[in-house]
């Protein structure tokens, strides 16, 4: 309810607007109760043909207004409800795209779940028709009080009637409240099995796993079953005594007001009027009574999204540093990840010249990849600091030093559309020269020659219907299309045939003989042996840094390149 108040009244102006047009629509309302009314007490006590069909034409008119007055207050509830549908959409989106990786992964199901359904179930709770259902109940006592002017008795009975709906509606909220919650947790778990039943179809079969996702999905479905059942009962409830008690209204309404004929206190017209009138007050209140279901199950969602709202966007500004040269330092880093103990590592220093390498190495789950994460910005340390041409990198401007990254992650995930839009999307000024260069570069080009659409292949779940090897050679392309003067690679061969790795090999190569910074997470032996600097994250809690010797030959010409080291 408030949430519908505040839409209303956000914009006064708009707001007053609003009130206007649902005054002047209620009012013209009241034409179908005073058109019986006269029509029973004046033309068919009289007969006189002009005062019915100026009786008629008069309420045709009033109807008409009210039909123009409904739509263009419709328009203006559109307009009141649009800043917040947009904030809602606002808020869910950021909340997906720009809220800081460490924090993102933080996440409950359920707050993933709500960032995705909650704008819509919040537009269709919230939005125009239920606004005007909340406009129109205050409305109730303008025919209550014109239902006074024809019978006090029968306009008490009509508030009292209208007050027992309003108090059924506010209960019936209540009741919905917590059963709307368990539906609501119940969506975020089948979306998580779903979602596992889709991109993990094969895992499940080999492994015989699919009775595992069987049995949490049944757990999941008598839960959903018995509170949907419990909300089922509930809303049941309300609707069922709110028609209950808009029949018992005209019981009361006929009876009484047949009473009062008889005695000579109330004429014929006037009682039907009266039925029409107490209808009428009680018509808003039914159907805000109707969408209980509705409000509590939108409750669930706002909770969520107003946590979301609270979460501090990824920033934005920063430092660009002009002539980027691509040095890299990292001062005492020391990482641990929350809820854990013991740190991944601590007191990480070395210093990477512009061109050199860096190797980090160590067993899986040492660290590698947290090392990957925090250069690329994706991560902040713990303690100590990351330097890049001497600036803290929480000082610079995450959007500038992203375009000075090439990354290649170590579990590469692409984005729904076409190979072409993958990599335009790293990189929207490639040419279809350039494009071509990293097809070749990354040794796609039997991949692209051999589909019907070349590069325009759509890319599917984000890449998990590709073959492994196609999957990280796209990803080499797309690393390369950034043109970062850091290279970034994470278990680069991991995974490649020797023709793969070869092109990583290459790549890596051109881009140090080009003067560019690589940090390279692997275990890979040619990368570390082609390495200035080797990182072993084996040792805890501090890593062992070693600076390899850089042999020269008579020319001064570097030592040899990845392929060559590893001969």
């Amino acid at each position: 309810m408030r949430a519908i108040l505040a839409r209303l009244f956000f914009r006064p102006g708009l707001g007053f607007e609003l009130l206007v047009a649902t005054l002047f629509a209620n009012t013209l309302a009241l034409a179908a109760p005073i058109f019986v009314i006269q029509v029973l007490n004046r033309y068919i006590a009289f007969g006189v043909d002009t005062t019915l069909a100026t009786l008629t034409a008069g309420a045709v008119i009033a109807v008409a207004f009210e039909f123009g007055f409904r739509r263009v207050r419709l328009k203006l509830a559109q307009r009141a409800a649009a800043p917040f549908d947009a904030d809602a959409a606002d808020t869910a989106r950021n909340a997906l795209l720009r809220t800081p990786f460490p924090v993102f992964s933080m996440f409950t199901d359920r707050a993933r779940f709500q960032a995705v359904t909650g704008p819509d179930t919040i537009r269709n709770t919230y939005g125009p028709a239920n606004m005007l259902v909340i406009l129109d109940v205050p409305f109730a006592l303008l025919f209550i009080g014109v239902l006074a002017l024809l019978s006090p008795v029968l306009a008490a009975i009509a508030g009292g009637f209208a007050l027992a709906i309003l108090l059924l509606g506010f209960l019936g909220q209540k009741m919905l409240k917590a059963p709307a919650g368990t539906l609501e947790r119940a969506g975020a778990v089948r979306q998580k099995l779903s979602q596992t039943a889709t991109r993990a179809a094969d895992t499940l079969r080999l492994f015989d796993s699919t009775g595992y996702i069987e049995r949490q999905w049944r757990d999941v479905r008598a839960e959903s079953d018995n509170a949907q059942a419990k909300f089922a009962a509930n809303q049941d409830f309300v609707a069922t005594a709110t028609q209950a008690l808009q029949a018992l209204l005209t019981v009361a309404t006929i009876a009484v007001g047949g009473y009062l004929v008889v005695q000579g206190r109330l004429d014929v017209g006037a009682l039907i009027g009266a039925n029409i009138l107490a209808a009428r007050a009680i018509m808003p209140l039914g159907r805000l009574a109707g969408i209980q279901r509705a409000f509590a199950v939108a409750a669930q969602s706002r909770v969520v999204l107003d946590e979301l709202r609270t979460v501090q966007p990824e920033r934005r500004s920063g430092a660009e540093i002009s002539d980027f040269t691509g040095a890299v330092s990292l001062e005492d880093v020391a990482f641990i990840y929350q809820g854990q103990r013991a740190p991944v590592f601590e007191r990480l220093s070395v210093d990477v010249a512009p061109g050199q390498t860096l190797a980090v190495s160590g067993p899986n789950g040492s660290g590698k990849s947290t090392v990957a994460q925090l250069v690329a910005g994706l991560r902040a340390p713990t303690r100590g600091k990351i330097l890049v041409d001497g600036t803290d990198l929480e000082q610079i401007s995450p959007a500038w030093w992203r375009r000075q990254i090439s990354y290649l992650p170590q579990e590469p995930r692409f984005l729904p559309g076409t190979v072409r839009e993958n990599l335009l999307a790293a990189n929207p000024g490639l040419d279809e020269a350039e494009l071509d260069g990293l097809i070749a570069a990354a040794g796609l080009r039997p991949f692209i020659n051999t589909s019907s659409d070349g590069l325009d292949t759509q890319i599917r779940n984000g890449g998990d219907d590709l073959a492994l090897g196609i999957r990280r050679r796209l990803a080499l392309a797309r690393a390369l299309a950034v043109g970062g003067r850091i290279l970034i690679v994470d278990e680069p061969t991991e995974g490649l045939d020797e023709e793969g790795r070869a092109l990583v090999y290459a790549a890596m190569n051109a881009h140090a003989k080009g003067g560019g910074t690589i940090i390279a997470c692997s275990f890979d032996p040619n990368i570390i042996k082609g390495a200035d600097w080797v990182v072993d994250l084996s040792t805890k809690p501090d890593p062992r840094v070693s600076r390899l010797p850089r042999a020269a030959d008579a020319a001064g010409r570097p030592r040899r390149g990845l392929t060559e080291a590893g001969e």
